[in-house]
């Protein structure tokens, strides 16, 4: 059977001009439609709800008409997912993706070639946005005429909600991403920026955060074999264009994808994921044939080398469950640039006919072909020491679910009982001045680390590290981390001081703490020489007290409330 003998599963953008995205009304209905004409295909089914209570959809395609995922896993099966939609206003992906369905219905030759691999998808994850319509949020794209709005209905970015999980979808997503244990993700999107020849960019999760086995077959093996097949297509790719200063002459820097992003989120799970971006500047035809051909050739690599992936990723698991140290926060390595051949347009500076600045502006009549400086290389910034297990009071129960929805094993106090643990006191911390993604996220803190017994209650969880899932645990739940919870504003209560004092009452006891307590009378000492412009202020002065004095010390002000059992 043909495409063209069964005009009925042409999708919205083939019967277009090829600049016309899908609706959402549109999509799900189509793949209903193919479901329900070839069951030994394609399952399709609801997952869940969006914030706005519109269903969400996955679908799973198998060669042999295998659907049950207990099944697929205990056979060991490898699963490509496909993730389209994220950002609705970037829908390529979204139309690439009932094309490449609609062929392993109608294509019995390419459902062979899966062979054992399972072929995952999810096709519009952001509903919300994607019905929200319109022609002029995504600022400098080229076309389509219409598309969707990148953030859902409660104006959150979903690829910055991986960890948060604010939204109803990625709550959803966290739990159906832990399910089916995906070897390997493409994540589809569109790029903003600098202009270059290239329709197609790449993100690849960050190779040196992967680990010795994963991190060396991605770099030496995998990518190259993508970029070639690409190339060998008529799409040559290019990594994402993050330049390290305005254009991508002085070089370009990988895009560090830490756990809010997709990729991010996927190498919490030993995933090797990939977030394509199309060029916004190229025709929206380009972007859709250089999207699918990157979906096809990711998959196609991913059948070749299943066996090796799992491998790798088995591996992977047994390490996180013996390490004694990990890397929390990551940054790029400028010592050790490698180099790629970039083929880009001449920057050209002007005047603005706006401003009296001069604008940026690209030539594509002065085209040029050079290697540059690629910084693809990240080194470990802050390293942690990994405890024998966390202790997690049951009262967090946010962080507790979204643990228990990443597979982390926890276990449950049946009795109370004294614990000698160490903590992290909150010395400082400083918050971003404007909200990001419905939280002030806090950027930098200081943490010093004790000693002490504290009391566990029956129904508080202690998680042990010597379990595959410790990386998701130990980048969540260590608070300088780059996406902790900490630092996502879960426990923002324990910064907080509760009780307060009256000014003409502590006087006296202020005065009399500063006599008995000696380690208080130096710190004060210390404060008053280097404030000396603050004595006058008398509020000031007794908060100073009030806060390092021991007397009337609140022990949960600013200790971190997830405690590390050494």
């Amino acid at each position: 059977m043909t495409i063209s003998s069964n005009a009925n599963y042409l999708t919205p953008y083939e019967l277009g001009n090829k600049n016309q995205t899908t609706t959402w009304e549109d999509c799900i209905p189509f793949y209903q439609k193919l479901a329900c004409d070839f069951p030994h295909v394609l399952q399709f089914q609801q997952i869940g709800v969006s914030d706005s209570g519109l269903a969400m959809h996955a679908g799973v395609i198998s060669a042999d008409g295998v659907f049950d995922r207990a099944v697929l896993k205990a056979e060991g099966r490898p699963v490509f997912f496909n993730n389209n939609g994220i950002h609705p206003g970037e829908p390529e992906g979204i139309d690439a993706c009932m094309a490449l369905v609609r062929d392993f219905c109608l294509q019995p030759e390419r459902l062979a070639a899966l062979g054992k691999t399972v072929f995952l998808f999810i096709p519009v994850y952001n509903v919300d946005g994607c019905l929200n319509r319109q022609n002029t949020s995504r600022v400098n794209q080229d076309g389509p005429e219409m598309f969707g709005f990148r953030a859902n209905s409660r104006n959150l970015d979903l690829n910055r909600d991986f960890i948060k999980c604010d939204s109803l979808a990625a709550q959803v997503f966290n739990q159906f991403f832990t399910m089916w244990d995906p070897d390997v993700m493409v994540d589809t999107h569109t790029s903003n920026g600098a202009d270059y020849s290239y329709t197609m960019t790449l993100i690849q999760t960050q190779a040196d955060k992967l680990g010795d086995g994963l991190g060396p077959f991605l770099r030496s093996t995998m990518l190259p074999a993508i970029y070639r097949e690409m190339e060998s297509r008529g799409w040559p790719t290019c990594p994402y264009v993050n330049p390290v200063k305005v254009t991508p002459d002085d070089g370009i820097e990988d895009f560090l994808e830490v756990p809010r992003f997709s990729t991010g989120f996927a190498a919490l799970h030993h995933t090797i994921g990939f977030m394509p971006e199309t060029h916004m500047l190229k025709p929206y035809a380009d972007r859709y044939d250089s999207m699918r051909a990157l979906v096809e050739v990711v998959l196609e690599f991913t059948i070749a080398h299943a066996s090796e992936i799992q491998i790798l990723r088995k591996e992977a698991r047994v390490a996180a469950a013996q390490k004694t140290q990990w890397p929390v926060t990551w940054k790029a390595d400028h010592s050790n640039p490698s180099s790629f051949r970039f083929k880009g347009y001449q920057a050209v500076y002007s005047p603005s006919k706006i401003g009296n600045y001069m604008r940026l502006s690209y030539d594509r009549n002065q085209a040029w072909e050079k290697d540059i400086a690629y910084y693809d290389h990240f080194v470990e910034d802050v390293v942690v020491a990994t405890p024998k297990a966390y202790l997690i009071p049951q009262a967090w129960r946010e962080a507790i679910a979204r643990l228990k929805w990443n597979g982390v094993i926890l276990q449950k106090l049946d009795a109370d009982q004294e614990l000698q643990v160490q903590t992290y006191h909150i010395q400082t911390v400083k918050s971003r001045a404007n909200a990001y993604e419905g939280h002030l996220f806090h950027d930098d803190m200081q943490l010093r680390k004790q000693t002490e017994t504290v009391f566990a209650k029956a129904g508080d969880y202690l998680l042990y590290l010597n379990q595959p899932n410790a990386r998701y645990a130990v980048e969540t739940l260590e608070p300088q981390a780059h996406d902790s919870f900490f630092r996502w504003g879960f426990f923002n209560s324990v910064l907080e001081k509760k009780e307060a004092f009256s000014d003409y009452v502590f006087e006296d006891s202020a005065y009399d703490m500063l006599q008995t307590e000696p380690e208080l009378r130096d710190k004060f000492e210390a404060w008053k020489a280097q404030n000396p412009e603050l004595l006058s202020d008398q509020e000031t002065v007794l908060n100073f007290i009030f806060a390092n004095g021991k007397r009337f010390h609140e022990p949960e002000w600013r200790r971190y409330p997830i405690y590390s059992v050494v």
